[in-house]
C-alpha cells in the first residue's frame, strides 16, 4: 500500500491547526481530508477503508481519547494518531492502550509528522496483509492439497509457507526424517517469485567429502 492509496483524516476543532496539519501532510505527498469535529468523523468512520486518523486530544464535542475508543471496534480498525500537548501525554498513552497506534507531541516538524503517518501506514498494511493471508489459509488450494490437515499446526504451517513465499527471505526447514521437509520446500518454491524456475533438491548427506 502506497501513500496515494489512502486518505489521512484530520480531526481538530481549531481551523488554523487543522489546516496547518493538512498542509504539512499534503506537501509530503499524502491525500488529506479535514474534519471540524470528532462527531462528524465518527459518523462516516465505519464506511472508510484505506484511512488513517489524526486527531487532537482536546475537543469540545468529543475528546481524542473517546474518538479512538469509539472507532476501535471498526473492522479492520482505522489506525489513529493522537496530537497532544505535553500535559496530555498520560492521556495519549491511555489512548494507545485503547487502540491508537502512536502519538506526536506539539510542536513538531513536518517531516516528523510524515514519519509518524508512514509508521501507521506500515502497521495498516501489515494488518491487512495478515488478514488476507489468514483468509487464503482457510481455503483449499494446491498448498492445502500438498499439506493437508485442519489442525492449528497445519493451518499455521500453510500460513507460514504463503507468507514466506511472498518474500525474498531465506528459509530453514527442520524436522525428523520422513516428516515432509522436501514437500514443504517444494510448496515454498511454488508460491514464490521463482516458481517458474527449477527446484533442485540436494541430499547433502550423500555428498562425498
Amino acid at each position: 500500500m502506497q501513500p496515494d492509496d489512502f486518505t489521512v483524516h484530520i480531526v481538530d476543532d481549531e481551523e488554523a491547526l487543522r489546516k496547518s496539519l493538512g498542509f504539512m501532510l499534503t506537501v509530503n505527498g499524502f491525500a488529506v481530508r479535514l474534519h471540524p469535529s470528532a462527531t462528524t468523523f465518527s459518523e462516516i468512520a465505519s464506511s472508510l477503508r484505506n484511512a488513517i486518523l489524526i486527531t487532537d486530544m482536546r475537543m469540545p464535542d468529543m475528546s481524542g481519547l473517546d474518538l479512538v475508543r469509539k472507532i476501535s471496534s471498526i473492522s479492520p480498525p482505522i489506525p489513529s494518531i493522537i496530537v497532544t500537548g505535553h500535559g496530555d501525554i498520560p492521556m495519549a498513552v491511555e489512548a494507545m492502550k485503547a487502540g491508537a497506534v502512536d502519538f506526536i507531541e506539539k510542536p513538531f516538524a513536518s517531516h516528523a509528522l510524515a514519519g509518524v503517518v508512514r509508521h501507521a501506514l506500515d502497521r495498516r498494511s501489515l494488518v491487512l496483509e495478515n488478514r488476507r493471508l489468514r483468509a487464503v489459509a482457510g481455503k483449499r488450494d494446491d498448498i492445502e492439497t500438498r499439506l493437508p490437515g485442519r489442525t492449528p499446526v497445519m493451518v499455521d504451517l500453510r500460513y507460514r509457507v504463503r507468507a514466506i513465499g511472498a518474500t525474498e527471505a531465506d528459509a530453514l526447514i527442520i524436522g525428523e526424517t520422513g516428516v515432509g521437509k522436501e514437500v514443504v520446500a517444494r510448496s515454498l518454491h511454488d508460491v514464490s517469485g521463482r516458481a517458474k524456475g527449477p527446484f533442485l533438491a540436494i541430499n547433502c548427506a550423500s555428498l562425498p567429502e
